[in-house]
């Protein structure tokens, strides 16, 4: 396997990470800023980041915007949010090519670097607000965003069911903000808003690809100039575990039912059962060889798709599957099975190896891509961890039976959701 080699250097008000690797014919700058997930902020910094990529100081149209990146050949520019736990994250990222494969040797690493500097620390402001042209377009697409989650019933399944197990919990917020917020922010509040968060974010910046790091540090240092700062961070991480299952069924037009059940598995990125969870999820859903794939999906023949995944910065584990209304006892009552053989240990060492060897084989993926090796390495800013991707192979090869038995024990039913079709 490649190492990967990731210097990490404390600036004045952000870290930068340098990945010096020769596998990518491009050069991927990715800036993050992360802060606590907060209701009355959550739809202003939805809305944030598309207004920074619409138009900056020095590209004051999107279309200025957009014919700078052609001229350097073609540039990727894009923006994303998501949720870590109950952190908010936005990411801005631009892909150049790497000038050791041109003819003529442009500076493009610089004017990459410069060009998110500009974007997001010199955004196109007048009077003390944003351009309001912008937020007003940007709004009616962020209300897209939102309502495009009603439109896709799995992703709707899953966010009710994080709605309803998450209650009273910063998680239970949606990435993207709460539709009825959306017409409440101005231009000016965004602004404000903005200011606020470059000064108080965690902030972090990438640079991936076969680059001279010193020199890339180096054009950091001119480039980017910020204030000291301590970042906002979570207090200690809020849970509320049901005393009882939580039961809820949802009727809507559908022509499948969608069961979800969310789990607490009381274990979190960094802590030391955490590389026995990931066995233990790929056991019991995670792939296509685990038993809910195997015992719901093939031999019942109950679910068109059944699958678990992790939540790792909040604990959480998701069951999603599709069934047809009339299947419902049926189908809680073989998940339940399933989840007592794990804790039963009822799972052979073949299962194990071959659990341990997708996992290996999903890192080692993800991580071809620069911006999944990103994903892997922000898990270590997100939890405040130093796991390097070695030790992170290392230790899943490590898990042992009885270890992946004894989380299993950890791991709670919590709510089961159920969105079902109108009749029966």
């Amino acid at each position: 396997m490649s190492k990967v080699n990731e210097v990490v250097k404390t600036k004045k008000g952000y870290s930068l990470h340098i990945v010096k690797t020769d596998k990518y014919k491009t050069n991927t700058l990715v800036w993050r800023m992360k802060s606590p997930l907060k209701a009355e902020e959550v739809t202003l910094r939805g809305l944030l980041p598309h207004v920074l990529q619409s138009s900056s100081k020095k590209y004051p149209s999107t279309t200025a915007l957009r014919s700078y990146l052609d001229e350097l050949y073609g540039a990727n520019f894009f923006v994303d949010l998501a949720k870590k736990g109950e952190y908010h994250v936005m990411s801005f990222s631009v892909e150049v090519a790497n000038e050791k494969f041109l003819k003529d040797s442009e500076p493009l690493l610089k004017k990459g670097l410069q060009f998110l500097a500009d974007v997001v620390l010199d955004p196109n402001v007048e009077n003390d607000s944003f351009h309001d042209e912008t937020v007003g377009k940007e709004k009616r697409n962020q209300k897209v965003r939102i309502q495009s989650v009603y439109d896709d019933k799995m992703r709707y399944a899953n966010s009710r069911l994080v709605e309803e197990m998450c209650k009273g919990e910063a998680y239970a917020l949606h990435p993207n903000g709460i539709l009825e917020d959306v017409e409440k922010s101005t231009a000016e509040a965004l602004y404000h808003y903005y200011q606020e968060a470059i000064q108080k974010d965690e902030l972090d910046l990438y640079i991936i690809g076969d680059v001279d790091a010193e020199e890339a540090e180096r054009m950091c240092d001119e480039i980017f100039s910020l204030q000291d700062r301590e970042p906002l961070k979570l207090s200690e991480p809020t849970t509320t575990a049901a005393e009882d299952v939580n039961e809820v069924i949802e009727k809507h037009d559908v022509k499948q039912g969608k069961l979800n059940i969310g789990y607490r598995t009381n274990v979190r990125y960094g802590s030391e059962d955490y590389f026995p969870l990931q066995v233990f999820n790929g056991i019991f859903g995670g792939f296509s060889h685990s038993k809910l794939f195997i015992n719901v999906r093939e031999k019942a023949s109950l679910a068109y798709y059944a699958a678990s995944r992790l939540e790792s910065h909040k604990g959480l584990m998701m069951v999603m599957s599709g069934i047809d209304g009339k299947n419902y006892e049926q189908a809680v009552t073989i998940i339940k099975e399933q989840m007592q053989a794990m804790k039963n240990g009822d799972f052979t060492d073949a299962e194990i190896q071959q659990t341990k060897a997708v996992i290996r084989n999903q890192i080692l993926e993800t991580i071809d891509t620069p911006r999944g090796l990103v994903e892997i390495l922000y898990h270590n800013v997100v939890a405040g961890k130093k796991i390097g991707l070695d030790e992170w192979l290392e230790s899943i090869e490590n898990v042992s039976k009885e270890e992946i038995t004894a989380v299993a024990q950890k791991v709670n039913m919590d709510t089961i959701y159920f969105l079902t079709g109108m009749e029966g």
